[in-house]
């Protein structure tokens, strides 16, 4: 190479000076992590609403005992516990990975490349650039050899700047082509980015339609709680005024069940083994509703190289068109291209291992590779001296049918394209590189032809995204025929149609119909993909993209769900939710799959806590309108909530399920819980109406009017985890044979009976129990069947 071609290499800090700046603190300590702290997740499910109000009912107990109405106050220190495990838990996957997952930025130190942590970055600092690098500091250019930065995430400005010594660099923005270093002027919090970039990839639990959706519904229970408490406090207090103890033991009975204090304790215990099973796989979750989003999603974008297609590729061929040229001369020129290149993509890689000899050339200039231009290029001076300028790149953007000789060279292209291949037409330009018009009546030299390793796992990921009517659409900057050929081996549908994104309406409306249809697209430009996004969520669709180079950074960062590879560019990880650490394109069914899981067995077992909302509210509103004792003591409840909610949720929350995620979650779930809870209640208080009039004057007779109100509520709650169960596999049938033993066990057994102050006294009142809640159970399937076919989901 030729000291005209290579700059100036600056030799960056010594050892002593980067000493000297971490003893000052001039640091780049911005915390940049990929999960909550300890103490933050101890407060987020300690320190709740819902604890605090279950806290001063336990204490309150405490006061007038005895201990076993204190049950429910164990319960909640029990489950808070396995919250703060199992988040901690999935913390500790989360940070392992991200160190993994971690890029280290390449500086300069005593004129050596020392690749290092972000946080050892120190000012004054200087880091090399290259294509899919991203700026973590701000800085000041001090090499530049074609670099063209990307500011359009800070800016909004889609269009590269190039970069020349002495220009700013902002943090955030990332490198689309070509190379050089930059000397860190800001560090910490100081920079530009830092702030954006600390809350962007920190570990969230916001921004979720699922904890949305739970925390509106707590909000409407908060708003029901409130007047039944006052009302039942009051009621129970005049009530039962000669006997003050039991008026509050019963008061405190009526508002625990209200709370339905397990339903952010198992979302956030189903989100964190999500988040665990999916560390398990390789994939590291950058923010927890991911897991959700892509579960919604019905249209994923998929960018061939990297995805569909193995990193690599392999020159299988090369065809001299140049006439009087030789194929060394070729090969020779070609070598010298990829020696032009400090950084070279995985096209130019492989042509440098299959023509490594460009001995003799020089390199005047260079024009790097950009993915909006489809070509790089060279000023050569030959062994003999003559001097020539050298492109190579996309043979449909380097030549035009209406060129000399043109025809006959696309056709042949074209038929490489239709078997899958992927060509790069070598081509001698009359222009300087610098000209805007440098490719412009070009002479065709060669034809390389290369050979892409399809990935072995791709089409049954396709077949996977099919089956589970997700639309797969295939968007890559190659040819489009080429990319058609190899989505068709792979079988995706609608590959034999392949779209040229050159032609695509730019409206958004008509490039949203035409995407609908299509099912592959070539020759799309970065910000064709950005307006691919968006044209296809304007028509609802929720859409996940995937990718690992440079160019899918403006695409990832607008769709719903951004997926990136571990092995791309620092850029497209730094936006993406979600990255494959793997590499592995088949590790998406798994996070769809979780993400289902998830959704689905949250809503089960939300429905689950509000019928027991449902009920509570309703049985003190009965209770205060009837001026009666309330019907349970709080171990009752806690006995029912366990064996009925409790224990069962924790099982359903955590099981299989590939139900696809459907929207309205909290439609969805009050639609079913509120006439559950409804029938519930009234059943109940029915129940404990007759009781109270058959056991007129009987001793003990509210010991025994509750055993009966227990035993009904206990039988209609078991019937709704039955319906909430399904549909039936073996394990869920012995869940529910399981709880409804243990009850019986509970009736059946003195020691637990005495615990419980629970005995049934006759036979005629167990039994219309039995039958009222039998009356119960069908209103409740045929209400189950009318909501279902009355409110769609």
């Amino acid at each position: 190479m030729s000291e005209a071609h290579t700059p100036v290499r600056l030799p960056g800090l010594s050892a002593a000076e980067v000493a000297e700046r971490v003893a000052k603190g001039e640091v780049n300590d911005v915390p940049v992590r990929s999960s909550r702290s300890t103490a933050e997740i101890v407060r987020a499910n300690v320190f709740t609403r819902f604890n605090a109000i279950i806290g001063a009912l336990f204490l309150i107990i405490l006061v007038v005992g005895p201990i076993q109405d204190g049950l429910f106050g164990f319960v909640i220190v029990a489950n808070t516990a396995i919250g703060v495990f199992q988040e901690l838990r999935a913390k500790k996957t989360l940070d392992s990975l991200a160190v993994i997952g971690e890029t280290k930025p390449t500086v300069r130190r005593d004129g050596a490349p020392t690749p290092v942590a972000t946080s050892e970055i120190v000012l004054g600092d200087l880091i090399e650039l290259g294509p899919g690098d991203k700026c973590v500091v701000d800085g000041e250019v001090g090499e530049a050899d074609g670099l063209e930065i990307d500011e359009s995430l800070l800016t909004g400005e889609a269009d590269p700047v190039l970069k020349k010594p002495g220009d700013k660099v902002m943090s955030g923005s990332f490198v689309v082509a070509g190379g050089g270093a930059f000397t860190a002027t800001k560090v910490g919090r100081e920079a530009y980015a830092a702030q954006l970039a600390e809350e962007a990839s920190r570990f969230t639990l916001v921004h979720s339609e699922l904890r949305t959706g739970i925390s509106q519904i707590l909000k409407y229970v908060t708003w029901l709680m409130l007047p039944a408490a006052v009302g039942l406090v009051i009621s129970q207090l005049v009530v039962q005024d000669h006997e003050w103890r039991e008026a509050v033991r019963r008061m405190v009975a009526g508002i625990v069940p209200m709370v339905p204090e397990g339903l952010v304790l198992l979302t956030s215990v189903a989100f964190a083994i999500g988040v665990i099973r999916l560390g398990q796989r390789q994939c590291l979750v950058q923010e927890l509703p991911a897991i959700e989003g892509l579960a919604r999603v019905d249209t994923v974008c998929l960018d061939k190289t990297g995805t569909l297609t193995e990193g690599g590729m392999d020159v299988s061929e090369l065809r001299v068109l140049l006439a009087g040229a030789e194929e060394t001369y070729v090969r020779q020129v070609l070598g010298a291209l990829g020696e032009s290149d400090p950084r070279p993509n995985t096209s130019l890689q492989a042509i440098i291992d299959a023509y490594p000899d460009g001995s003799g050339w020089r390199c005047t200039e260079a024009l790097p590779f950009s993915s909006v231009r489809k070509y790089s290029g060279a000023s050569l001076n030959s062994p003999d001296g003559e001097s020539s300028n050298w492109l190579l790149g996309a043979p449909d953007v380097l030549l035009r049918e209406t060129d000399p000789g043109a025809g006959s060279v696309l056709t042949e292209i074209e038929q490489l394209n239709a078997q899958g291949l992927r060509v790069l037409l070598l081509a001698r330009a009359e222009r300087e590189l610098d000209d805007p018009r440098v490719a412009e009546g070009v002479r065709p030299a060669a034809l390389v032809v290369l050979e892409q390793r399809l990935r072995p796992d791709a089409g049954d990921t396709l077949r996977y995204f099919e089956e589970q009517s997700v639309s797969a659409k295939v968007i890559s900057g190659d040819n489009a025929v080429s990319v058609g050929a190899v989505a068709a081996k792979l079988g995706l549908p609608g590959a034999e149609a392949p779209v040229d994104a050159r032609k695509l309406p730019a409206e958004r409306e008509a490039m949203a119909k035409v995407l609908e249809k299509g099912a592959v697209f070539g020759r799309v430009t970065p910000q064709q993909k950005r307006d691919m996004v968006g044209a296809l969520q304007s028509r609802g669709h929720t859409v996940a993209m995937t990718g690992d180079g440079v160019n899918d950074v403006l695409a990832l960062k607008d769709a719903d769900i951004g997926v990136s590879m571990g092995s791309g560019s620092e850029a497209t990880r730094a936006v993406a939710q979600i990255v494959l650490l793997d590499n592995s394109f088949a590790s998406l069914p798994s996070v769809v799959a979780e993400g289902r899981r998830v959704i689905g067995n949250i809503t089960r077992v939300a429905t689950l806590f509000l019928t027991k909302t449902a009920y509570s509210v309703l049985l003190a509103v009965l209770v205060v309108c009837w001026r009666v004792p309330y019907p349970f003591l709080p171990r009752h409840l806690t006995l029912l909530s366990t064996l009925t909610i409790g224990v069962p949720a924790f099982f359903l929350a955590l099981a299989p399920n590939t139900e696809r995620a459907r929207p309205h979650f909290v439609r969805r779930v009050m639609r079913y819980a509120i006439p559950a809870g409804l029938v519930a209640g009234a059943a109940t208080f029915a129940a404990y109406l007759l009781a109270r009039s058959y056991y007129t004057g009987w001793p003990d007779s509210l010991d025994a009017e509750t055993s009966v109100a227990t035993l009904t509520l206990f039988l209609i709650s078991i019937w709704v985890l039955a319906i909430i169960a399904r549909p039936y596999t073996w394990w869920r049938i012995a869940l529910v044979i399981a709880m409804a033993l243990a009850f019986l066990l509970v009736l059946a057994v003195p020691p637990f009976q005495r615990f419980f102050a629970l005995k049934l006294v006759g036979t005629t009142m167990p039994w219309a129990a039995v039958a009222i809640s039998a009356v119960a159970a069908v209103v409740m399937e045929l209400l189950w069947r009318w909501v279902g076919r009355r409110f769609p989901a």
